[in-house]
């Protein structure tokens, strides 16, 4: 293996661009696909973005999960094809062109040509193409842009065209008018969930108008509230709830009468005295008080149906005579807004729209008000307002209502608006004719598919897109716009012949014109002679709604079912497919809509859906607030790695939100990375320690694996790695990519600061050679095997690592990239894999426990203390640390003594606590009572008795049995405080208890200045940059005439065997140096250890002598 830089000089981004060198030179992604050629497929759907704009970290944390989803598959053993997509239709591109062409109506684009028109926006829909695929590579996702799909090819919008055509031959497609959320700055309908996703706060004009009922005895009026007086024009009739009460009332002032809702009356300026400052201050005074309304009469509001009032305006009025300006009722008018009547204008409305069919104010076919043109603007049927913007008149229609004396109340009402995603403008509600898929119809198969799926988190599934699900209304899937796939509809004038095509082929047929491109500036012009006698059918001229092409994917990407027929049919459902939240009511609901349609299935098996990610300061992300640093910036500073692993391990990925904080990206960095880097490091530099020391060539060998190693950390960390393999198996294959990066964390943390740190002197060669062999080949083994499996999620750093690891492998195996290599197999765990596992977790605590005792009587580890003594119940375990772990405890809580010791009561106070829930559901009937009385004897229990109750696995309390199995009392043990007068401390966690010896002798304090003596001179080692291949010689004195040298002297020579041990070597006072020693470091600094305080000099020289032994690698 090749020497590595140390943790401060590696250069994670730096190094991320050498691997995307190396994978370009291995061609590495279409070399992992011939390798698993002939495999099962893995079919991957990739939801297409617009190229018009940059990718974000929306796009990068979906493109990480697709990217560890896919690596992982096809690391065991799946063939997987990533195909990048593009769309590349639609308003995203269109409102681009508008900017740039000055476009603001839909006329323009008519005089302009929609040839011109259509060409400049396949002019851009790749304007950042090459940014995509350059952000898309440095963030390690391997995916295929040469063999991309496009929503604009030829071969895409055929298989368009066959998807609609199979819905229309099953009867699913129907034309009709309904009120649609319509953009009129883009001249287009919008789809339920485009419109809900840019709603803002907004001040909007509200009014009372009075609608003068005919032949009413008290000429009273109807009183109904708007916030769209734009609408009022358009009135065809006014609806009250049939149930609710409704009063008649008389202004005393102007003997005005009006009608509204009892509820509602405080909507009638003065109707209701109000108690206010005003209204005391006349009072005082003595001004005449305004009476108050008189109430002539109280009714239900089905009363009210069936009466007529006058026009507000004459625009309409002739609609009068069939029926319409009448009062209807329905339950969808509310008592908690408004005045409880509602006026009608269908055209504007979708309960407007349902209420006036069903009462006959308008008829299906009939005539339908709607004098409001592509653009939003009135036509010539409002001859007052004709070619004013709908939102601009409104003044203009108030002021004209008010000269009429219409107006009874108005001001303005801050309220939610929607507003167009793409052109920030406010939208209307208009009807609109369209093409609509009969969602309605399949809404039962589409709830049955959806149980067939498996989402990741589960409650999107269930909650979320269960009730879009089965809320759902027919799809409107038309747009009057220009650039997007034509629908293939040729129909006769009168609308009765209809010529549904469904292939390019059949278009030449049709028309006996050759056909290149399906846009509609190559097909508007053609016509299919009539079959009828109708002269010739001509192409409807909408287009699709960019989700119908989206939702029509699986087949497009594939020319289905024009070519891959076969492969599309035998691997449907997709395995897998990954976006965002939002998708539940876009890319994710048309897949399954359209799947259920053609072959009631669901598209995909599993899902992962993800959450959004925000700005630090929980605001959305915004480039025109700077809120965010710039995803490029941040991958350049810390590496995709960490974005990657950053992203996969926090909320985000269980759909909920993430405030992204770049602080957290360089944790990653600092808490996994380095200490994961280190460890690989530090195997890498004791493997040539090893190789210089005993002249042998280091190869990795089969004794690595082997769960009989001699030595219990090394059959610990194996066990430990075949438990994690199968974790990581086990949660990947459920999608739970959010449980498998926290265990992968953890393990790197147990390497680190626990194999590698306990075993540091084993893999120095402390033990021997064939010890730090084994200790070696373990560790090569353990981090070869979680490159393997970390590879999905962190592709540079498990690449970087394995090109070296795999130079000492036995041979070359041809494996020239971890991302060829297969995630190793589960193994079902073995009784000594979990009880070796449990026995070094013990053994972890009771050295974080030690550590605890010692900080709080304020003994440095570096002192060294008598004695530890473990206090446990359970034998094995003592016998455990008694044994094999024995010198790991020793040495980390620096004691010269280790017993053990089974009788709790020797070191401790015991306490039963009962567990009150538990008890009351076993008991809780039986006891009634006498619960209080059982759970206080419990508390009660000494000692002897609790001792007993563990021995005998369950006692007799109060008449009533309770068995330690059902986890009913837990006994507590705490270190007996009288044992601190014989200078012993202890503290424990329950059931453990760990017991220090805190006194001290001169034995133990140079034994101290030993250990600070080594801690100094692994220092300098380090500051010289000397690793563990460099012997020296190590020279040391004191300053001149000092009595502490003899101190200093004495330690290092009663603790002969711990110092060479640590240095190799045991270092000689500065009079035995030769005066011809080549001098490498020197240093002079003051050492203190306990009363010891003196001015020390080391000095480290090339190899001289017999001081030349020193095979060490500085500390830390």
């Amino acid at each position: 293996m090749e020497e590595v830089a140390e943790g401060k000089d590696f250069n994670f981004p730096k190094e991320e661009e050498k691997i995307l060198q190396l994978w370009d030179e291995l061609d590495a992604f279409k070399e992992q696909l011939r390798r698993t050629e002939g495999n099962k497929p893995f079919v991957f759907y990739d939801g297409p973005p617009f190229a018009t704009g940059l990718p974000h970290y929306g796009h990068l944390l979906a493109g990480s999960i697709k990217d560890i989803v896919t690596r992982y598959a096809s690391q065991t053993g799946r063939h997987v094809s990533r195909r990048f997509g593009w769309d590349c239709h639609g308003l995203p591109v269109e409102f681009e062109i508008d900017k740039k062409l000055g476009i603001k109506q839909r006329s323009d684009v008519l005089a302009l040509g929609i040839d011109k028109y259509n060409e400049e926006c396949r002019s851009i829909v790749m304007k950042y193409s090459a940014e995509w695929q350059k952000t898309v590579h440095r963030l390690g996702r391997w995916i295929d842009f040469e063999n991309d799909y496009k929503t604009l090819d030829v071969t895409y919008m055929e298989s368009v065209w066959w998807v609609f055509g199979q819905l229309w031959d099953k009867g699913l497609v129907y034309k009709g008018f309904k009120v649609m959320p319509y953009s009129t700055k883009c001249s287009t309908t919008l789809s339920n969930f485009e419109a809900g996703e840019n709603y803002k706060n907004v001040n909007d004009p509200f009014v009372t108008v009075a609608f003068k009922l005919d032949e009413d005895a008290d000429h009273a009026s109807l009183l109904a509230w708007t916030t769209t007086p734009w609408t009022l024009p358009s009135n065809l009739g006014l609806c009250v709830h049939p149930d609710m009460t409704y009063v008649k009332v008389k202004d005393p002032a102007s003997g005005a009468v009006y009608i509204v809702l009892e509820a509602r009356m405080d909507q009638i300026p003065g109707a209701i005295p109000k108690e206010g400052k005003a209204a005391k201050k006349k009072k005082k005074e003595s001004e005449p008080e305004a009476a108050p309304f008189e109430i002539l009469s109280k009714f239900p509001g089905k009363d009210l149906e069936g009466k007529t009032y006058e026009p507000l305006f004459p625009y309409f009025a002739s609609m009068k005579a069939e029926g319409a300006f009448r009062v209807t009722n329905d339950r969808y008018v509310k008592e908690d807004g408004g005045t409880g009547v509602v006026h009608n204008a269908p055209a504007f409305g979708e309960d407007d729209m349902r209420v006036c069919l069903a009462t006959g104010i308008i008829k299906r076919g009939g005539v339908l008000p709607c004098p409001v043109d592509a653009d939003g603007c009135f036509t010539e049927e409002v001859v007052d307002f004709a070619g004013k913007h709908v939102k601009d008149a409104d003044k203009l229609i108030i002021a004209r209502l008010k000269t009429q004396g219409a107006i009874i109340n108005s001001g303005t009402l801050e309220h939610s608006y929607p507003f167009c995603p793409r052109s920030d403008t406010p939208l209307i509600y208009k009807a609109v004719p369209s093409w609509f898929v009969k969602v309605t119809a399949i809404k039962d198969r589409l709830l049955a598919n959806n149980a067939q799926t498996s989402w990741v988190p589960a409650y999107v599934k269930e909650k979320r897109f269960h009730n879009w699900l089965a809320d759902a209304n027919d799809w409107a899937i038309s747009r009057s716009r220009f650039w997007g796939t034509p629908l293939p509809i040729w129909a006769s004038e009168d609308g009765e012949e209809v010529v549904v095509i469904s292939s390019k082929a059949q278009l030449e047929e049709l028309t006996g014109c050759k056909v290149d491109d399906l846009h509609r500036h190559f097909i508007d012009h053609l016509e299919i002679p009539s079959r009828q006698g109708k002269g010739t059918l001509k192409r409807d001229d909408s287009v699709f709604d960019c989700w119908f092409e989206s939702g029509s994917m699986p087949y497009g990407q594939n020319h289905y079912p024009f070519e891959n027929k076969d492969f599309v049919e035998s691997n449907f459902p997709a395995d897998f497919v990954a976006e965002g939240l939002d998708q539940t009511r876009g890319w994710f609901y048309t897949l399954m809509v359209l799947s259920t349609a053609l072959f009631d299935k669901p598209a995909f098996k599993n899902l992962v859906c993800n959450g959004l990610i925000l700005a630090a300061d929980g605001k959305k992300m915004s480039k025109r607030l700077k809120n965010y640093p710039d995803p490029v910036g941040v991958i350049n500073s810390y590496g995709a790695d960490a974005l990657r692993l950053y992203l996969i391990n926090s909320p985000v990925v269980r759909a909920e939100t993430l405030r992204f904080e770049e602080a957290g990206v360089k944790a990653i960095v600092k808490d996994v990375f380095l200490p994961w880097y280190n460890a690989y490091r530090f195997l890498v530099q004791n493997v040539h320690r090893w190789q210089s020391a005993t002249g042998k060539t280091f190869s990795a060998t089969a004794q690595a694996t082997d769960s009989h190693q001699a030595n219990v950390m090394d059959r610990w960390i194996a066990a430990s790695t075949r438990l994690l393999v199968s974790y990581v198996r086990e949660q990947m294959d459920a999608y739970k990519l959010y449980n498998v990066v926290p265990r992968l964390v953890l393990f790197v943390e147990r390497l680190t600061n626990i194999y590698v740190r306990y075993n540091r002197k084993r893999l120095k060669g402390s033990g021997g050679e064939q010890d730090a062999l084994a200790a070696l080949t373990t560790l090569y083994a353990t981090l070869l095997t979680l490159c393997k499996v970390m590879a999905p999620f962190t592709p540079f750093l498990t690449e970087h690592m394995y090109q070296n690891l795999r130079r000492v492998a036995d041979e070359d195996d041809g494996y020239t990239s971890v991302h060829f290599c297969d995630v190793p197999e589960s193994t079902e765990p073995s009784e000594d894999d979990r009880h070796i596992q449990e026995s070094v977790e013990r053994m972890q605590a009771v050295i974080e426990i030690g550590r605890i005792i010692r900080e709080r009587n304020i003994k440095p580890l570096k002192v060294p203390l008598r004695k530890v003594v473990v206090v446990h119940e359970d034998r094995a375990f003592l016998d455990d640390i008694a044994g094999e772990l024995r010198v790991y405890v020793q040495e980390e809580l620096n004691v010269e003594k280790l017993e053990t010791c089974s009788e709790p009561l020797q070191y401790s106070t015991m306490r039963a606590v009962p567990d009150f829930k538990k008890i009351a559901a076993r008991l809780g009937k039986t006891l009634g009572k006498k619960m209080a009385a059982v759970t206080s004897a419990i508390k009660a229990l000494d000692a002897h008795e609790i001792a007993e109750y563990e021995q005998k696995d369950s006692i007799t309390i109060l008449g009533t049995e309770f068995r330690r199995d059902d986890e009913e009392i837990t006994v507590l043990r705490a270190f007996n405080e009288e044992l601190k007068k014989q200078d012993l401390d202890g503290s424990g966690n329950g059931k453990l208890l760990v017991v220090l010896d805190l006194h001290t002798d001169e034995a133990l304090s140079q034994g101290g200045v030993a250990r600070e003596f080594v801690n100094r001179v692994q220092k300098l080692r380090k500051t010289a940059g000397l690793v563990a291949s460099n012997p020296v010689s190590i020279f040391f004195q004191v300053a001149a005439g000092s009595s502490d040298e003899a101190v200093l002297q004495a330690a290092v020579s009663s603790h002969e065997d711990y110092v060479r041990g640590v240095l190799g070597c045991v270092p000689l006072s500065t009079t035995a140096m030769p005066d011809d020693a080549k001098l490498i470091a020197q240093e002079r600094n003051l050492l203190k250890s306990g009363e010891l305080s003196c001015n020390l000099e080391v000095i480290l020289t090339q190899p001289c002598g017999s001081a030349a032994n020193g095979l060490t690698m500085p500390s830390g």
